[in-house]
């Protein structure tokens, strides 16, 4: 794969700042219309919405999220045997800003079609999304060779363009349905993808060169001295049986993570004290908190893994580290429970809630993008794709475990959740960094030799290539 030629910025190939622009603006299209989407079917239809019931919204959202994670691994799997990973996101591109136009389409126009419409726009926009979604991703690992300690530093300022992505899109989303309509909001979020299309279409030849050009099972024939595909070795089924596992641990850390639209948001409408002075604050706007963090923070940790070299975290210590982290911001929210003191018409201190965002977004940062940075470093070339639309497929089991959370903190109450997932979470964090030894062996120095590998037993059996 070559890109030479591109040069470097801030230490990393440009290519890496080009994928960056892509995904923050796929990014935002998708936040935009996910913003308005419920609001949009549940409003009354004569102010332009479909006027569905609260429940049928929720439950078509569901649905929708569910499949933007599986559709992943059809696109992962099309891109890595027939089209490959640049024409993939062109295609994935192109169908997700058909997806919103048809969104758009305002209902003077689609009639008595509206309803018909919004699903076509939907279906665009779930294929679309598989195409693109997986092969972006993988595309940024290809920019470094096995063993570079700049990868999850560069996935980590690939992470930052996401959220600013996601930022950008509930301001510009939301100030444009409130000045001329739902229709506008969907307009936008389609605009937003023609500039995702247009940065790539643009200035991908000279900063990527040949990567994501050839189908990966191709190049990984062409790379094999009998030129067909080989059954996978003993190496590569030890790092797919580390992703696999990771995978578990992923679900435990999402299913505590997305308690923030949920759980942590209806605590923080009902029990925080959200006055400063005579000024209330909105509960939504706690939401923010995520994404600013990882904007603040992410160059801070991409440059700290950097500095660290070959004294940086293996990814199931990272991981372990993220899970503590979500344990200590359940820690907080037990804190803001006990201030209550049992007295539910008290109030507690919404410092509590910052601080739980906090910790909550420094996990997601040490697991999130270092699990698509893991992804390239393990997965086979020929699966490179299709993996990483499996790592998506954690996430969608992880919101459906959530979901299953969330539906009992009627019967538990908000003290036994959130301390129960702080006991899960540090619990799990142990036992990734006690069985951390046997996955980085698994891993066959995909992170570059470690001191830990170095120290195995003599009596392990060696890798066979």
């Amino acid at each position: 794969m070559s890109n030479k030629g591109s040069g470097t910025l801030m230490g990393h190939p440009k290519g890496l700042f080009l994928l960056f622009g892509t995904e923050l603006w796929e990014r935002f299209s998708y936040y935009a219309m996910r913003a308005i989407l419920v609001l949009y079917l549940t409003d009354k239809t004569v102010s332009g919405g479909l006027g569905w019931s609260t429940e049928d919204a929720l439950s078509l959202y569901g649905i929708y999220t569910g499949l933007v994670y599986i559709a992943p691994l059809i696109g992962g799997w099309v891109a890595d045997n027939f089209l490959g990973q640049r024409r993939s996101i062109i295609i994935g591109g192109v169908l997700m800003a058909f997806g919103q136009f048809t969104l758009a389409l305002p209902h003077s126009i689609v009639g008595q079609s509206a309803t018909m419409a919004f699903y076509l726009g939907l279906a665009w926009l779930i294929i679309g999304n598989g195409f693109f979604k997986p092969n972006i991703s993988t595309m940024v690992g290809d920019l470094y060779q096995e063993g570079d300690h700049r990868r999850d530093g560069a996935f980590t300022i690939f992470y930052m363009g996401i959220n600013l992505g996601a930022l950008l899109a509930g301001i510009i989303a939301g100030a444009a349905t409130a000045a001329y309509g739902w229709k506008a909001g969907f307009l936008a979020a389609g605009i937003g993808m023609v500039f995702s299309l247009v940065i790539q279409l643009l200035f991908a030849e000279k900063l990527l060169g040949d990567i994501g050009k050839v189908p990966a099972a191709k190049r990984a024939a062409a790379m094999s001295t009998t030129g067909r595909k080989a059954p996978l070795t003993r190496k590569e089924i030890d790092r797919l049986k580390v992703i696999m596992i990771m995978g578990l641990f992923v679900v435990v850390f999402w299913a505590g993570f997305e308690q923030a639209g949920g759980l942590m948001n209806i605590y923080t409408q009902q029990y925080a004290d959200r006055m400063i002075g005579s000024f209330e604050v909105p509960t939504a706007w706690f939401q923010s908190l995520n994404p600013f963090f990882i904007i603040t923070m992410a160059p801070i940790l991409a440059s700290l893994w950097v500095k660290m070299g070959p004294k940086e975290p293996s990814s199931p210590i990272k991981f372990a580290i993220a899970l503590f982290l979500l344990a200590i911001g359940f820690v907080c929210m037990v804190g803001a429970v006990l201030q209550q003191g049992g007295d539910l018409s008290a109030k507690t201190s919404m410092l509590w809630i910052v601080a739980a965002y906090f910790f909550h977004t420094m996990g997601e940062l040490c697991l999130s993008p270092i699990g698509l940075s893991m992804i390239t470093k393990l997965a086979p070339l020929r699966l490179a794709s299709l993996m990483m639309g499996v790592w998506f497929g954690f996430n969608a089991v992880a919101n459906y475990v959530a979901g299953m959370i969330g539906a009992h903190v009627g019967e538990s109450g908000p003290l036994a959740i959130f301390g129960g997932i702080a006991i899960t979470a540090a619990a799990s964090g142990l036992i990734l960094v006690v069985f951390s030894n046997q996955l980085i062996l698994w891993m066959h120095g995909a992170e570059g030799k470690t001191a830990k590998e170095a120290e195995a037993p003599s009596n392990a059996k060696p890798a066979q290539a």
